[in-house]
């Protein structure tokens, strides 16, 4: 069981050392999204950057907006995502999050369309890619989780371990963690999967 965080600007990180002397092993950091235009995140760079330093492993994420539906879109947002992070190596997979489709039933399978096609595209770029969302409200309620099975699963459902997923690689499993060198709540993730020698044994993730 390895321990980590994920961070976007909205959480204010002072000290990557002491995030790493504490005990936490990996970050995901967000890199951006298209849920408010197409961004990047404003920190991402810095963070990147910090825990680098700190020698913390990282990996990455992208934030969907409302109108991620279809291949198409799925393909558009993979692309802005691999041009943001772009020139860097992360020891951890890079996500998509999906957190604001529809709920509908109609809506599903054409979010579960547009989630395939990132991943399949960032692989495609030699990226080891996975999914992130809500154990019910994200993985049972937005998508058909039974497609995904081919992509590594990082759930979120705080108090308790996942239910409805069984089959997953990280679990968020707090917003309200407390970490040195970090002010105010932090997202607290645990990694059951040795990505780091994964990704850096088969040279994916920008590490040629």
């Amino acid at each position: 069981m390895i321990k980590g965080i994920d961070i976007s600007h909205w959480n204010r990180v002072k000290d990557f050392f002491e995030v790493k002397a504490s005990g936490i092993d990996f970050v995901i950091i967000k890199a951006g999204g298209s849920d408010a235009g197409f961004y990047t995140d404003p920190q991402f760079e810095n963070y990147y950057r910090q825990a680098k330093l700190a020698g913390l492993s990282v990996g990455a994420y992208y934030f969907t907006g409302r109108n991620f539906y279809g291949s198409t879109a799925g393909i558009e947002d993979a692309k802005r995502f691999a041009r943001i992070i772009k020139g860097k190596t992360f020891e951890y997979p890079v996500y998509v999050d999906i957190e604001m489709t529809s709920p509908a039933a109609n809506k599903m399978e054409e979010a579960t369309a547009a989630a395939i096609s990132f991943c399949r595209y960032m692989e495609s770029l030699g990226y080891f890619t996975g999914i992130y969302a809500s154990d019910i409200s994200g993985f049972k309620e937005r998508l058909m989780l039974e497609r995904l099975t081919p992509f590594t699963l990082w759930v979120a459902r705080y108090g308790k371990k996942p239910q409805y997923v069984e089959n997953y690689d990280i679990w968020q499993k707090s917003s309200t963690g407390k970490v040195p060198g970090i002010v105010g709540n932090v997202d607290l993730d645990v990694s059951y999967k040795d990505f780091k020698k994964i990704i850096t044994s088969k040279h994916l993730n920008g590490f040629t």
